[in-house]
């Protein structure tokens, strides 16, 4: 059954696992998306191609490899559940089944990227790598195929390695000889090309060439064919990642360099060391941790590139190479070739070339030169610095002569003092001295303090300023007793409330003095009064005194404005109060006429006495009006006296 053109969907291997749909496939597997129906998980099964079941080397190398991989348990891993062998259709297909992980390769990201990674990013990426590397190494299992396909990278942001010991289970394989190199050409150590030895180191090697890729957009070495670029690898140092692109530190430079070193014995001894390596120059450079985006494709499974992919041998495809194709490479120049004529034709015509050689190559002079000082030396790129804070971005950006200039932006997810992004974008071409604005995350946007009685228009650029958005709503205004109507009273939600960038805050505006009826406090002493009308939220004063015979001096008789008015925000919030000023006439029956005189006129009444005959003793025994009669002030009372 042809496994390489989809034959088997819709198989179930070993009655357990179906084979679903097809993800990718290359000269030596292919890789469907299949089902556990026994666990009712999703999963990735990787077949081998059939000419490697009947090898017996390969199939017990293939299941020591798998059990050795299984049991790499580790977050930056894609997790191998199964292995085994389906017999069904009378031909047997070894397979492997694999975690799914919904997102792509780092490859993918590269492409989408167009280029380079910013260096926030393409450290986290490699930190995840080699995390996975260090737990392998620390297991006694070696990789041999790191390449950006076999980096994948999840929806969630997660990073993961895959394809942990197939490439050595398929190199045991009598389809395969010690004469040939299994691995991707990109990416091969030079011990890998020259004898085949592959240990940690070769990891490490491949590790720097993914790092050297991610920050320059391309591997270091390439040519037309892969023979071609492994012979680099072997002959020629990993160039600096800064001589592509200059804005790079020197701190990145190094790191490569002695991941890359052709002699293993001067290279990083395992990943471990790679990855406290990649801590120091962290530190040094100022570069935290960062989310690793997911490639921005429609959701799509992670197709696990299989082994043998790019079977057109380029250079980023696993295949198998022969080391005899590296032997007698001549790389000198073709001798040239004689000139036809005679003697004196070629000497007239040796000449004439020399004479124009030497007025093109004038020529040329001045045009480089021009052109040299109309591009290079008036032109830059703009460095990516997007997720470094705030310091390392400046010193980069003036690193590639141009003048940062900072500004401040709220932002959901770059932590505050990380670079958001740069105008011009990054990989922008400028001239030197170009003022490139650098937006710096001021963290998730704060709601704004504002004083009460600002103006609305105040408090929305406050609102703005934060990277909010303001909202008035009518509704929502709050009578206040001190700012003025159409003034702020407060902000909703309230100031220091952590939102998203752009989230709604409301401008709660004063509709004025709440409206407050005046109380009925008619018959009440005056300070009672007073005290009812200051809870009622009004401004009691006194409005003088008037006769009312139905209250005694002191209890009120009237408000202005009258008990029961509304006052409106607008309306003052004084209230007169006028008070009864009548006397109550005293019972003075049997008082001596001259102490009854005297008590009324303290009361401010005055006496009218009448008796039959005027006698110190005479005694009240009559009065008008009678005691308890609330009179105005200075009125008369009637005594009736006696004798």
């Amino acid at each position: 059954m042809d496994t390489q053109s989809g034959g088997l969907i819709g198989r179930r291997l070993e009655q357990r696992y179906r084979v679903d749909e097809l993800l990718a496939r290359g000269g030596m597997s292919t890789v469907y998306r299949g089902m556990d129906t026994r666990l009712d998980r999703p999963v990735a099964i990787k077949v081998m191609d059939p000419r490697f079941s009947a090898d017996r080397a390969f199939v017990d190398r293939f299941v020591r490899e798998a059990r050795a991989a299984a049991r790499l348990q580790h977050p930056a891993v894609v997790d191998v559940y199964d292995q085994g062998v389906d017999s069904s259709s009378g031909e047997d297909h070894m397979f492997l089944v694999m975690e799914l992980l919904d997102g792509g390769t780092l490859r993918d990201l590269l492409t989408e990227c167009g280029g380079a990674l910013p260096v926030p990013i393409a450290l986290s990426v490699l930190e995840r790598v080699l995390s996975a590397l260090a737990a392998a190494h620390r297991a006694g299992l070696v990789h041999r195929d790191i390449k950006p396909e076999n980096v994948l990278v999840g929806r969630g942001g997660e990073v993961k390695v895959a394809d942990f010991g197939l490439v050595r289970a398929v190199a045991s394989a009598g389809t395969t000889s010690n004469s040939m190199i299994l691995g991707t050409v990109a990416y091969l150590a030079p011990e890998q090309v020259a004898t085949g030895a592959s240990d940690a180191r070769s990891d490490v090697y491949a590790a720097g060439i993914v790092l050297y890729e991610m920050l320059t957009g391309a591997p270091p070495f390439t040519a037309d064919t892969p023979i071609s670029v492994a012979y680099q690898h072997v002959n020629s140092d990993v160039p600096a990642p800064s001589s592509v692109n200059p804005w790079l530190p020197a701190e990145l430079d190094e790191l490569v360099r002695r991941a890359t070193a052709r002699d293993p014995s001067a290279r990083l001894a395992d990943a471990e060391a790679f990855l406290a390596e990649l801590g120091r120059v962290r530190e040094a450079l100022g570069v935290e941790a960062v989310p690793v985006p997911a490639p921005g494709r429609e959701p799509a499974t992670v197709r696990l590139a299989p082994l043998g992919d790019a079977p057109e041998g380029g250079p980023r495809g696993t295949r198998a190479l022969a080391r005899s194709e590296l032997v007698g490479l001549d790389t000198r120049e073709p001798a040239p070739r004689p000139v036809d004529g005679y003697p004196g034709e070629r000497r007239r015509g040796r000449r004439t070339v020399r004479l124009w050689t030497v007025v093109v190559l004038a020529l040329a002079g001045v045009l480089a030169t021009t052109a040299w000082w109309l591009g290079s030396t008036r032109w830059t790129t703009v460095p990516p610095v997007a997720g470094m804070d705030q310091t390392a971005a400046e010193r980069a950006l003036q690193n590639a002569q141009l003048t940062p200039h900072l500004t401040r932006q709220a932002d959901n997810h770059v932590p505050a003092g990380r670079v958001i992004a740069t105008r011009p974008d990054q990989g922008t071409r400028a001239r030197r001295g170009t003022e490139v604005q650098v937006l710096v995350s001021s963290g998730r946007p704060v709601v704004p303090a504002v004083a009460p009685g600002v103006t609305a228009e105040e408090a929305e650029q406050a609102i703005r300023a934060a990277g909010l958005q303001p909202r008035r709503d009518d509704t929502a205004n709050a009578y206040d007793d001190t700012v003025p109507r159409g003034r702020v009273v407060r902000l909703n939600p309230p100031s220091g409330t952590s939102l998203d960038v752009g989230a709604t805050v409301t401008v709660v505006l004063s509709r004025g003095r709440a409206p407050r009826p005046v109380p009925d406090v008619t018959g009440m002493p005056h300070d009672q009064a007073f005290q009812v009308l200051r809870n009622a939220g009004l401004q009691p004063y006194d409005k003088g005194a008037t006769f009312s015979a139905q209250f005694d001096a002191g209890q009120v008789v009237s408000t202005d404005p009258p008990a029961g008015t509304t006052l409106t925000g607008d309306d003052s919030p004084r209230v007169g109060v006028v008070v009864s000023n009548a006397v109550t006439v005293p019972n003075l029956s049997g008082q001596p006429v001259a102490q009854a005189q005297q008590i009324l006129a303290q009361l401010g009444l005055t006496a009218r006495v009448q008796q039959f005959v005027s006698r110190p003793d005479s005694r009240v025994f009559a009065q008008l009006p009678t005691a308890g009669s609330r009179v105005q002030p200075g009125s008369t009372v009637l005594l009736a006296a006696f004798p």
